[in-house]
């Protein structure tokens, strides 16, 4: 009490020896908008500063300690460096600033005068608080650091000579992003000393799936399929066993999906595909890969009948010959796949091999259907629309001369029932699917690359004609006795016209050209004239 009366004393007698003009002072320096000396944002002094000049300083500040190198550290020995700017550091508290211009400035004239005497012995500190960005941060986690991951490999079997084989899993270690972040961040905006640094990142075990107990009692076969593929050639042979291998050994477990495309691609030779004849466009066309379709199918009813849950399968665009309507499953690209989910409650293990030009596929698991239940499948053709007339396409691939007929294509819409029969008796019967193929004509492919514009034009009149026999004789070098019907006749005229008026308007483009560049050439020469 008697400190605080002599400090009253002490302002008592300056106002009265100084006068009005040490209250004009007073008054002019509450007005002040620079920050007291003294006065500190974390470690940027700020004294004499605007508030504006004092956020830039503590943003140059942010810039320069953001170069900083922060390491994380991963599994075995392994690490990513990267600056502090670069996780996102920014300061999060940007109104400490005007809170350092009012130091000194709010009160009454003995709290203003106590503040400034105090700042004359000791600074004033005002807290600088940080944060990261912590997506930008995970970003960085998992695009540089999921390299380091050992991912669980699970516990698998094999089928030899009969006998299965059981393959230990391998325990896994992963970075967890999410808890490695929030580490990151708390070391950094709690623990920092703003240089570089170091911090561990959060690395947890991951175990493999399936013991030798839960494997050892998958030996039951749930659902078993053969197609026949003898009419094939080499190629289309070759496709078809190398699409089987690639399926042949995988294990399920319970909720796995199998992705036929992902396990049978790329289409490529260096993966042991020969060019073979596949549905494209409503023709049969080498492709890499051709035949692939029979071993998808073959899985397909394979499945069916080990009553997994199908999640997707498509028909093809036109009936194939070695299953009935409703029970194929096309392969094309992403577009078409066939995939399946193990919906059981263990393992299961499909086994696939080809033999005496027929394709196998069973899926081994653990019978849990009660005995004496069987389930068959049946065709249903709903509709079929007969093939009319021909079809003839031009090839620009293929050279004048080469044609390649195939054959018609009937039409049908079908669905395919499940029928489940316990002890003989028939208990229930479902529609599992619905498919529609399209009727294709006969077709004929006539190849027209060729550099004589008069032959092309022939060419192109007998392919209007959409006659097979009058292409055929066109290609022979004549025309049938009867030659074309009138309607053909006429299709040919038309083609005729429009390819001469093609060639007319192409000459006619030519020739603009031309006259185009003669004038900017001659405005050229007159302009070379007359320079200096």
């Amino acid at each position: 009490m008697k400190k605080f009366t002599g400090v009253l004393f002490a302002i008592a007698l300056l106002v009265l020896f100084l006068g009005p003009a040490s209250m004009q002072v007073q008054a002019q320096n509450t007005e002040d908008e620079t920050i007291e000396t003294g006065v500190y944002i974390g470690d940027v002094d700020v004294s004499g500063l605007t508030e504006e000049e004092a956020a830039n300083k503590v943003q140059e500040y942010i810039n320069q300690i953001g170069g900083a190198r922060i390491t994380l550290n991963a599994m075995n020995d392994n690490s990513h460096t990267v600056s502090a700017n670069e996780i996102g550091l920014m300061w999060t508290n940007a109104d400490v600033v005007a809170e350092a211009v009012k130091i000194g400035k709010s009160g009454n004239m003995v709290e203003r005068y106590k503040i400034l005497k105090d700042l004359e012995h000791e600074n004033k500190v005002l807290p600088l608080t940080f944060a990261v960005d912590r997506q930008a941060l995970i970003n960085i986690i998992h695009e540089e650091c999921e390299e380091f991951n050992v991912e669980a490999v699970d516990a698998t079997l094999k089928r030899v000579d009969g006998e299965f084989v059981i393959e230990p899993g391998q325990t896994g270690v992963v970075i967890n992003e999410e808890a490695s972040a929030d580490l990151v961040i708390q070391f950094m905006t709690e623990e920092w000393a703003f240089a570089d640094a170091s911090v561990d990142l959060v690395v947890e075990t991951e175990e493999p799936r399936g013991t030798e107990e839960e494997l050892s009692k998958v030996k039951d076969v749930l659902g078993s399929y053969t197609t026949s593929y003898s009419t094939s050639g080499a190629n289309r042979s070759g496709n078809v066993a190398n699409g089987c291998r690639l399926i042949d050994g995988a294990t399920l477990y319970p909720g796995d999906e199998f992705s036929v495309y992902e396990a049978i691609s790329p289409f490529t030779e260096a993966n042991g595909y020969f060019m073979a004849g596949s549905y494209s466009g409503g023709l049969v066309v080498d492709s890499l890969g051709g035949g692939i379709c029979q071993v998808s199918t073959t899985l397909y009813n394979a499945v069916l009948r080990s009553e997994l849950d199908v999640t997707e399968r498509s028909n093809h665009s036109m009936i194939v010959n070695y299953v009935d309507p409703s029970a194929d499953a096309a392969i094309s690209g992403t577009a078409k796949d066939f995939k399946f989910v193990n919906n059981l409650d263990h393992p299961i293990y499909i086994e696939g091999y080809t033999r005496d030009k027929k394709i196998t596929f069973n899926i081994y698991g653990v019978e849990t259907r009660p005995e004496g239940r069987e389930v068959s499948f049946e065709s249903e053709i709903l509709s079929t629309t007969p093939a009319e007339g021909e079809k003839v396409v031009g090839d620009s691939s293929k050279p004048v001369g080469y044609i390649n007929v195939q054959s018609a294509h009937t039409g049908y819409v079908a669905q395919l029932w499940k029928i489940v029969k316990v002890n003989g008796v028939e208990e229930s019967r479902e529609v599992i699917n619905k498919s529609s193929y399209k009727a294709v004509p006969r077709t004929a492919a006539v190849g027209t690359a060729t550099a004589d514009p008069n032959v092309s034009n022939l060419i192109q009149a007998a392919i209007a004609t959409q006659s097979i026999d009058y292409v055929k004789a066109t290609l022979a070098g004549g025309a049938p006795a009867a030659g074309p019907t009138p309607e053909q006749q006429a299709a040919a005229q038309q083609a005729a016209i429009q390819q001469q008026q093609a060639q007319q308007a192409l000459e006619a483009q030519q020739a603009q050209q031309a006259m185009q560049q003669q004038q900017q050439q001659a405005a050229q020469d007159a302009q070379n004239a007359v320079a200096p």
